[in-house]
């Protein structure tokens, strides 16, 4: 799976983009098709403006439209150079009423010549529309030619693709989207079994070891000679004890990580000191700092220091932050415990180590259940990933607040920020 996934993201890619240039050449073909169309329209108008100006010339002159003969060369220059006798305002009017009936409502402005002279044209038809205007010729020889100047004719191009080219814009998006989204949940998912992974390999790591121990204390008390030692007796049963409670402990963080949710935290809130149970926690992990050549720092300078929080799941935060700052710290430890008040509304701890840092996407996922911090060759870093989740948990609960700051290669410091009674 690990091997497919790249390969499957790039082909669904390759996809994208080769939709992509299909759908670019698709407009594109819209845009021209759109374009040819208006101009066949245009085409099809000159043809009704050019009839219906040749049964109103003659009309004009008295003739019966039908018997002019407008294939001659004299007849017609004759015809057309009684072009004077129709206003301005019938030759717009026909043009527009032809242009609507080959759907052109845009605005335009016109022009008749015949011999290099302007014989009738538009009020607002000047010079330079000439170069862009559509032209056709009235008669065989050429002497009179109708210009046709439309305004704009982009917009009519746009108006009739418009919809289209939306459409087409809007599902490529919500495609796009949907891809985006489907990889991105490819890759959680791939993260997730990995974390999985990690998280039973870790599990059968913390059980292997005390299981093994009892087991061979179980084997060292069936010895005769054990037996008949009181003292080894207590020795090996005090082993099975501390193994088995070692057990219970990383049941109870299982069990602890299952709450999914803080209205579910059974709490039981009563004033507590928190100045004392720090010093409590850092009582019980001085032998391991000291393990580590190191020293534990307590400055509880904060004032007002008794808050109403369960004192389990108290003891249990702090005991998790301290256990952590000394699986990460460096060789001689240094850990430091701070206290103060924030306005008198709220106590501030702080606690600090000089470990190995964490980088800004670490940071980011910390407080997720079953992650672990990459350690590079630190392998001796073991547990479920569920620690600071249930710290993040048992914080909110009680109504306060928790962030890291951190460095690599420098330490950590937690920031936990609870109200004062």
């Amino acid at each position: 799976m690990k091997k497919a996934l790249p390969s499957i993201v790039t082909l669904i890619t390759l996809s994208m983009i080769a939709l992509l240039f299909l759908q670019m050449s698709w407009i594109q073909n819209v845009l021209q098709y759109q374009k040819t169309k208006y101009e066949l329209d245009i085409e099809k108008s000159y043809f009704g403006i050019t009839e219906r100006i040749k049964e109103k010339l003659a009309s004009k002159v008295g003739i019966n439209p039908r018997l002019a003969n407008w294939e001659n060369k004299d007849a017609a220059k004759y015809f057309w150079e009684q072009l004077y006798r129709v206003p301005s305002e019938d030759i717009r009017g026909i043009i527009k009423s032809e242009l609507a009936k080959n759907h052109i409502d845009l605005d335009f402005e016109y022009a008749i010549f015949g011999n290099d002279l302007g014989h009738n044209r538009s009020q607002g038809y000047t010079s330079g529309m000439l170069e862009h205007s559509f032209k056709r010729s009235l008669t065989p020889d050429n002497s009179y030619v109708l210009s046709l100047y439309i305004i704009q004719p982009r917009n009519y191009v746009l108006r009739h693709t418009a919809w289209m080219i939306g459409a087409s814009v809007l599902f490529t998006i919500i495609i796009i989207s949907a891809f985006a989204v489907t990889v991105r949940t490819v890759f959680r998912q791939k993260e997730l079994s990995e974390i999985k992974s990690d998280f039973i390999n870790n599990m059968t790591h913390e059980f292997k070891t005390p299981l093994a121990t009892i087991s061979l204390a179980v084997d060292a008390l069936n010895y005769p000679k054990v037996q008949g030692n009181p003292e080894q007796v207590s020795y090996y049963t005090g082993i099975i004890r501390e193994e088995n409670k070692r057990m219970n402990k990383q049941v109870e963080k299982i069990l602890q990580a299952a709450q999914e949710h803080i209205s579910k935290m059974d709490l039981n809130l009563q004033a507590i000191d928190v100045h004392e149970v720090i010093s409590n926690a850092a009582a019980n992990i001085i032998l391991r700092v000291e393990e580590k050549h190191g020293i534990l720092e307590k400055r509880l300078q904060a004032k007002k220091h008794i808050i109403k929080a369960d004192e389990v799941h108290f003891s249990n935060i702090i005991a998790n932050l301290l256990d952590n700052a000394i699986k990460y710290s460096k060789d001689p430890t240094h850990i430091i415990i701070e206290t103060s008040n924030n306005l008198g509304r709220s106590i501030v701890i702080k606690i600090k180590d000089n470990g190995i840092g964490m980088s800004k996407e670490t940071i980011s996922h910390i407080f997720e259940k079953f992650y672990r911090a990459h350690t590079g060759n630190l392998h001796d870093v073991k547990g479920f990933g569920l620690g600071l989740s249930y710290v993040r948990t048992v914080v909110e609960a009680h109504n306060g607040k928790i962030k890291v700051e951190s460095t690599m290669g420098k330490g950590s410091v937690f920031i936990l920020e609870f109200p004062l009674d």
